[in-house]
């Protein structure tokens, strides 16, 4: 008898949210008619704004349901360009713009292009797990740098360089960050850049949350130079995260070959959303966007003094994006068990800290604040009660 074909190696380093058991576990007792507040998740819970989706709409009736080019409809293109001059006087070609099937398109784009078998890419630890998966796939090496609050979570010029081999061939960042919110100065980033380019790599910047930023203005890496790969989405600050729609602004000689790419591997972008997406930068939309912002930063403040009320350690204030990443070494040896037991006997669910890396995950929890202020005070309020206070 024939043996089935075994799945392919490169399988064996590709790991699951851990999350989305909880989630799963969750959604059974919310069947069962328990109360969950859900803390989990890094999606908005605010939906599409409307006129975005009336734009959907439009594109429907008007019949714009055939294919585009490869790297997106050229009006999307220049708005997204225009958008980098409009926020951060940074004059980028529309050419330099790729529209993609999400963040997570553009970054299996990049590493594509970039990296070779046995390559290697440098990463904050903790850090967005699917980052090492899109390096596993294309048969890199991710290599996971351990960061701490004294470095405000996030890789320094001094790491890179300390971490620095023959085979590293790019770095990746990620302001504000996920899992931590936490952010890169313009002056870290140049100083990262200046390493990396001074090594004869290339720098990669998760810029996904850039417009959830609540301290201080925020920078595009792409004001520091055009030899940058940033990477953005509509998913997060547009609140489009079902469009499965974002893009990435490459350096000029990549364009040409993640073109190619993506003919081969998605084709393009999903029309609808692309058309929907127009409407993304309108005045309109910039001030229903501005109100959630505000929101977002009315949930941080009550729940980081709550947390740390109740013994979570948050030694660095997110400057950004939806998160709270806690340590909970004082409650407990084990986060993962503890979310556990949290959601089961207090119906709060919460991520643990082995979903974004191997540096002390069993002491952190991340707590997403994509829930509404009374769900937040809810939520709180069962914490306390479960740990007794």
């Amino acid at each position: 008898m024939n043996k089935k074909p075994a799945v392919a190696q490169r399988m064996m380093h590709i790991q699951p949210f851990y999350v989305m058991d909880l989630l799963a576990r969750a959604r059974d007792l919310e069947a069962q008619g328990r109360s969950i507040v859900h803390m989990e998740i890094g999606e908005p819970d605010f939906i599409t704004p409307t006129p975005i989706i009336e734009a959907g709409h439009r594109a429907l009736s008007a019949g714009h349901t055939h294919y585009t080019p490869a790297l997106g409809l050229p009006a999307l293109r220049q708005k997204i360009a225009d958008s980098y001059r409009l926020n951060y006087g940074v004059v980028v070609d529309p050419s330099r713009v790729l529209v993609t099937p999400g963040a997570s398109g553009a970054l299996q784009l990049v590493m594509s292009v970039l990296i070779n078998p046995g390559d290697a890419v440098l990463m904050a630890d903790p850090g967005y797990p699917c980052n090492r998966h899109f390096v596993r796939l294309v048969e890199g090496e991710p290599i996971s740098v351990p960061v701490g609050s004294e470095t405000g979570y996030q890789l320094t010029a001094d790491l890179v360089d300390a971490a620095w081999t023959s085979q590293t061939r790019a770095v990746l960042v990620a302001s504000p960050s996920n899992p931590t919110g936490t952010l890169l100065s313009a002056k870290a980033l140049r100083e990262i850049y200046q390493v990396v380019r001074a090594r004869g790599g290339v720098l990669v910047v998760d810029e996904i949350y850039q417009g959830l930023i609540y301290d201080g203005d925020g920078c595009s890496a792409l004001s520091i130079a055009d030899d940058i790969f940033v990477i953005n989405s509509f998913s997060k600050y547009y609140g489009m995260t079902g469009w499965r729609l974002g893009w990435v602004v490459a350096p000029p000689e990549y364009v040409e070959p993640m073109d190619r790419l993506a003919q081969n591997i998605f084709l393009a972008a999903s029309t609808l959303s692309q058309h929907a997406a127009l409407e993304a930068f309108s005045d309109e939309v910039a001030d229903i966007l501005e109100e959630r912002r505000q929101e977002y930063r009315r949930r941080r403040d009550y729940l980081l003094p709550a947390l740390q009320s109740l013994g979570f350690d948050i030694p660095v204030v997110p400057g950004g994006a939806f998160y709270l990443y806690a340590g909970s070494g004082r409650l407990t040896p084990d986060s993962f068990k503890f979310a556990q037991v949290l959601l089961d006997e207090a119906g709060v669910a919460v991520t643990p800290g082995r979903d974004f890396g191997s540096y002390r995950p069993e002491q952190h929890i991340r707590f997403a604040y994509t829930t509404c202020l009374a769900n937040l005070e809810e939520g709180v309020g069962r914490i306390r009660c479960f740990l007794g206070h």
